[in-house]
């Protein structure tokens, strides 16, 4: 039984750097976690079904696949974006005209955006994807440094799984 405060100092060196605790060490990759049946998305599927997946299933992203191969991931946040407030471009008046005070491409794209019925509309088209064989620590530092919820995991070109913050802890929990 460890008390918080030994499980801190167990993972922080004396230089304050993080350090591998035996708890990531014995579970040292993607491939020892990942969970190897991810239910995935096509970019043609409606963002209604998208977002049923992501709450029945607990998910934080979804990868989206075509052939079998990943093109782009959905995120929970990605959808979210798409109920924010939408800034109109200000504009000044020169001699009987309006000029916009910023770009109309950038009003035009965030419109589209928001408008969008398909996974293709909204997803990240280049997602940060791993490896089978990528370090557990590695991961952790992504997901906390980079905000990355769910992490698509690649074998020659191919989604072989996706490591969530849910398999993390998941790991966690069998350990303690």
């Amino acid at each position: 039984d460890r008390s918080d405060a030994s499980f801190f100092n167990g993972c922080m060196a004396s230089s304050g750097r993080y350090e591998p605790s035996t708890l990531e060490e014995s579970m040292k990759t993607a491939a020892d976690i990942m969970t190897t049946t991810p239910v995935t998305v096509t970019r043609d599927t409606t963002l209604r079904d998208a977002a049923k997946l992501l709450l029945d299933g607990h998910f934080n992203g979804l990868p989206v696949v075509e052939e079998g191969r990943l093109i782009g991931m959905l995120t929970q946040s990605d959808l979210i974006s798409l109920d924010k407030k939408l800034e109109t471009p200000g504009y000044f008046l020169l001699l009987g005209g309006a000029i916009p005070m910023q770009m109309p491409g950038k009003f035009s794209r965030e419109l589209r955006r928001m408008a969008a019925s398909t996974v293709g509309e909204v997803m990240s088209s280049d997602p940060h994807a791993i490896t089978p064989d990528t370090p557990v620590e590695e991961i952790a530092t992504l997901m906390v440094e980079q905000r990355y919820y769910t992490l698509p995991v690649q074998e020659n070109g191919r989604i072989v799984g996706v490591v969530g913050m849910e398999d993390l802890l998941k790991r966690l929990a069998a350990e303690e």
